[in-house]
């Protein structure tokens, strides 16, 4: 039988909108009296006092230090998210290596492990098991912290159908049609949910960077492959098929060499991390970053003036420039932030990007959008994982009850 638009609210159901409701507000505004959140979310006080017992009692909140809410009266106790509580974990399979970070509830890092792994044309389940052996790590190790996992995100790179749980093409792996949902160990141990390394990027910088004075902004991550997440009122633009975002597949130079995904002169044959350090004239191995990597090696001689190194970076970033001249002249957005390769290349890399973008509005805007660098560089996918987790946990608390 339909219910009637009209029918009432199940009680439970509101307790759990409720619920959700002081979380946020506790996150936002923390440490934060039992009064203060009556205020902000219109509740009784005694409602009030009710969901942070139950939010207390599933040891999502706590209570702490007094707090001064105004100049007179006594203060009150405040309310503060229990960071030794419930925790995200977020995972991420690149082309070089795999990730897992735990974050907890108040999104202070807790568990951060990299493992270098070359994944080019491995074999999807055991990159999917080598994963799931990672994640029991995690767990085990915060475990040990007090903490309780939630769940589990997972970053990948190339076109991914979230809603088949399948990776369609992501040709830097040489992987099309992999289902992902469903690895052992992993889906059966927690709740895990799939999406794109370069969307989870954008939220990383989101939560973790750059934050709500980016406003709406285009994170492009640059490792193997280049991608960007789309972020619009705090929100991932991900398209009709999820699949926006594939800057690196834009075409750069017409005449250009072979790119993986069948097409020809793609900007990430240009200005990717391999196609930058071959210009270069150094070696692709792996790991690609960190000390004593060829990337390390990269920063080195561009800081010497290497002429080699100069040269393949500047015709990097004019690529780059070129690519994002038609995104801002498309979507129009506040801010562009370089993330993955391109924040240890920013010396270098931003002033033809710059230049280049300026040229590609022509008389369309007054000025073009700032470019600023993230501070996550690499990490930014995992982060946003992760933190993706937790968000769901705050807008849902109920399923920890």
């Amino acid at each position: 039988m339909t219910k009637s638009a009209n029918a009432p609210v199940r009680h439970a159901t509101m307790r759990e909108r409720n619920l959700a409701v002081v979380l946020e507000h506790i996150a936002r505004h923390q440490p934060v009296t039992r009064a203060r959140l009556a205020e902000l979310t219109g509740f009784t006080k005694t409602t009030v006092s009710n969901l942070v017992a139950l939010l207390e009692s599933a040891g999502l909140v706590r209570g702490g230090a007094p707090v001064h809410e105004g100049e007179r009266g006594r203060p009150g106790v405040g309310v503060s998210v229990h960071g030794d509580g419930a925790a995200g974990l977020g995972l991420e399979v690149n082309v070089d290596y795999l990730a897992a970070c735990v974050i907890d509830l108040g999104k202070q890092v807790r568990y951060r492990h990299v493992v270098s792994s070359d994944n080019r044309g491995r074999e999807p389940g055991a990159v999917l098991d080598a994963l799931s052996a990672l994640a029991a790590e995690a767990v085990s190790a915060v475990a040990g912290q007090g903490l309780t996992v939630a769940g589990a995100a997972v970053a990948l790179p190339g076109l991914l159908d979230r809603e088949d749980g399948v990776v369609r093409h992501a040709p830097n792996l040489g992987w099309t049609d992999v289902p992902v949902t469903g690895a052992p160990g992993l889906d059966a141990a927690l709740p895990a949910e799939y999406d794109n390394e370069a969307n989870l990027a954008a939220l990383g910088e989101l939560w973790f960077g750059g934050g709500t004075r980016l406003g709406d902004f285009v994170h492009v991550s640059g490792e193997i492959g280049i991608g960007a997440g789309i972020v619009v009122d705090r929100r991932v633009f991900r398209g009709a098929h999820g699949f926006a975002g594939e800057l690196g597949h834009l075409v750069a130079e017409p005449a250009g060499p072979p790119c993986s995904c069948g097409g020809r002169g793609c900007l990430e044959q240009i200005a990717g991390q391999e196609a930058i350090l071959r210009a270069a004239g150094l070696p692709v191995t792996r790991p690609a970053a960190g000390p004593g990597s060829p990337v390390g090696t990269l920063v080195d001689r561009l800081n010497s003036g290497d002429g080699p190194a100069l040269h393949a970076v500047d015709r990097a970033g004019r690529a780059l420039g070129g690519a994002l001249a038609s995104v801002v002249n498309l979507i129009d957005p506040d801010t562009i932030v370089l993330g993955g390769v391109f924040s240890p290349l920013a010396e270098w890399v931003r002033p033809p990007l710059q230049a280049v973008l300026s040229e590609g509005s022509g008389s369309l805007r007054r000025g073009v959008p700032p470019v600023e660098v993230s501070g996550l560089a690499e990490g930014a996918a995992v982060l946003g994982a992760a933190g993706l987790v937790v968000e769901r946990v705050i807008a849902d608390p109920a399923l920890l009850l």
